[in-house]
């Protein structure tokens, strides 16, 4: 009685190797701008996350749902969720504001959120035009009326630019916590400062994500 022949050692590991090629798929690019986009829409029609904790904004509704967005010939968009009087003027440069803000970002797979003033109990305050703010906070912030409230959508060229375009000493001052503001501080909220480093201080990184920020205006002082 004859027994088939037994498969050799090479030829079974030539079968397997076919089997597994035939079954494996090239992965697919990574799409950020669809990511972006994604995670965009999410933030834009979610409550103010620091509506709860703003100081006198009953006014202010949560309903984020029906916010009519605005882009300004700069590709800044807002929002205005609440106005501030008419009968106070916008600051305007030379003037220091005081804001609270949440600032979150389009580009981070675990959680949106990056930092809060109003969870640090710390406003940001800062002298419009003297160049250490970025583009698109001040621009969001000349538009508003003092007790306003108002979403804004930042693209990098209106925030900290790519860093892998940027000269060495700026990604360095980035990373130090020194560059253009808005930054989490590094000494109390340390946390809050790496998560956002390592998106916006990152040379190696391929795109830098738009910012969403909710901001209250304060005021402003001569």
């Amino acid at each position: 009685k004859k027994f088939p022949t037994m498969m050799s050692a090479k030829a079974l590991l030539a079968t397997l190797l076919l089997s597994a090629t035939s079954a494996w798929q090239a992965p697919q690019p990574v799409n950020h701008q669809v990511s972006d986009n994604v995670r965009r829409s999410l933030l834009v029609n979610a409550p103010i996350f620091a509506l709860s904790s703003f100081a006198t904004v009953s006014n202010a509704s949560t309903d984020t749902s029906n916010l009519k967005f605005t882009t300004s010939p700069t590709g800044l968009q807002y929002a205005d969720v609440k106005e501030g009087p008419s009968s106070t003027p916008s600051p305007s440069d030379g003037q220091t504001v005081s804001i609270d803000y949440v600032m979150s970002t389009t580009g981070a797979r675990y959680g949106s959120k990056i930092y809060s003033t109003v969870d640090a109990g710390a406003p940001y305050r800062w002298k419009l035009g003297d160049g250490s703010t970025i583009p698109g906070l001040e621009e969001a912030v000349k538009g508003m009326n003092p007790g306003g409230i108002r979403r804004v959508i930042i693209p990098s060229k209106l925030a900290y630019q790519s860093a892998s375009s940027t000269p060495i000493s700026i990604i360095q001052e980035c990373e130090s916590g020194k560059g253009l503001g808005p930054i989490p501080p590094v000494e109390t909220a340390v946390g809050e400062f790496q998560r956002f480093k390592n998106i916006y201080c990152n040379p190696d990184r391929q795109y830098q994500p738009d910012l969403v920020m909710d901001v209250k205006l304060y005021g402003k002082r001569n």
